[in-house]
């Protein structure tokens, strides 16, 4: 595998390196990661990816990481020695796309496949829809990992890699043969709940026990938070209260609600079912660390003591390290390991499953995929 990194972000670098990595021997696939900061142009974007013969995948984030490294601006290109089975799912969002047909004409590709990245606009709007559709045709035959690709302005935008050019509202799924293991963690626990989602539409919560969402929500942060919230101060306050969904059997599925509408809603990153079960929950610097720590463990059991792996996959979510702040150092410190290439991505939300649990969208959860070969 051959990993490239560009610190500045620039364009020309970047297509620098894609055809660099498209000529070379070896390399049978492209993924990318870059920085939402590099603010690239899509129509050079565009011609740069579809002039590359070998598959494309990857996404724009709000910051990547290499190494113990956090970048702000900058670009990861990763030459892949498994060459990845592309299926490209576009209008995520539309109540009428099929995932079902897709997935399963998608399926006849997928001989000795054995793990599936999956990149998602992570603004999109039925991102559960996709991810659930995923498990219903695939279910626990592959390990999976990925992440929600977009902006911290949370406008929606193309922010996904694909050899037909960088593209909004879709979701691209490749198929390796690599053997990877996953440890998904996040270390948030329960504060206040659970609470019965009485009225909710995708992403949208508007009632909680039959009362206005930000009411209820309002009512446990304000017992545990510095600062009263209110509509002005919501995301900083918010980023440390996220949401817990009840799930048997695994960890609550964390969502972060992001913003507070005029009628008392509260938008969180990623579905939330209506009548489902819902907990407030809450963390410290320290649970967090430890849920790294815990993800890194999980996803080292896979592999014998004489069978070590080669390469580390960090998917960590963007407001975990707004939460952490400078102690994210710490995190990052954690998980890379002494002579194994780490390279990852913050996401706006994560997809993992390590051929146990149900495949899901997280919010505020540490995914670390650990490779054989890539």
């Amino acid at each position: 595998m051959n990993i490239e990194v560009d610190y500045l972000g620039t364009i020309d670098k970047f297509k620098n390196l894609i055809e660099k990595l498209d000529r070379l021997k070896g390399v049978n696939g492209i993924l990318i990661f870059s920085c939402d900061a590099n603010n690239f142009d899509k129509t050079e974007v565009d011609k740069i990816l579809k002039n590359t013969s070998k598959p494309i995948l990857g996404g724009v984030f709000p910051a990547i990481i290499y190494g113990n490294k956090k970048l702000n601006k900058g670009t990861i290109i990763v030459g892949l020695e498994n060459k990845p089975y592309i299926n490209i799912i576009k209008n995520i969002s539309n109540s009428s796309t099929d995932f079902e047909s897709q997935l399963l004409l998608y399926q006849k590709k997928l001989i000795k496949i054995k793990t599936m990245f999956v990149f998602v606009d992570g603004l999109a709007n039925r991102i559960n829809d996709f991810v659930h559709s995923i498990f219903i045709n695939y279910g626990l035959e592959y390990n999976y990992i990925g992440g929600g690709a977009g902006s911290l302005s949370f406008v929606q935008k193309p922010c996904i890699y694909t050899n037909q050019g960088l593209l909004e509202d879709c979701a691209v799924i490749a198929g390796v043969a690599s053997k990877i293991g996953i440890g998904v963690a996040h270390g948030w626990s329960e504060i206040g709940g659970p609470y019965k989602v009485t009225k909710s539409d995708k992403n949208v919560i508007y009632e909680l026990d039959y009362k206005p969402a930000f009411e209820v929500y309002k009512t446990v942060v304000d017992k545990c938070s510095d600062n009263k919230i209110c509509k002005e101060n919501f995301f900083e306050i918010a980023k440390a209260f996220p949401f817990g969904i009840n799930m048997i059997g695994s960890e609550k599925i964390v969502r972060d609600p992001f913003a507070v509408n005029n009628d008392n809603s509260l938008v969180c990153v990623g579905e939330v079912p209506q009548e489902s079960y819902i907990y407030v929950l809450n963390g410290n610097v320290k649970s967090l660390l430890n849920a790294a720590k815990t993800a890194l463990d999980m996803g080292k059991q896979y592999f014998s003591e004489n069978n070590n792996h080669k390469y580390s996959l960090f998917i960590d979510c963007i407001s975990r390290v707004l939460f952490l702040g400078n102690e994210f150092q710490n995190e990052l410190d954690i998980v890379n390991q002494k002579d194994i290439p780490l390279f990852g991505a913050l996401t706006i939300g994560e997809i993992a499953n390590s051929k146990k649990d149900y495949l899901e969208f997280y919010n505020k959860t540490a995914v670390v995929g650990n490779f054989e070969n890539i």
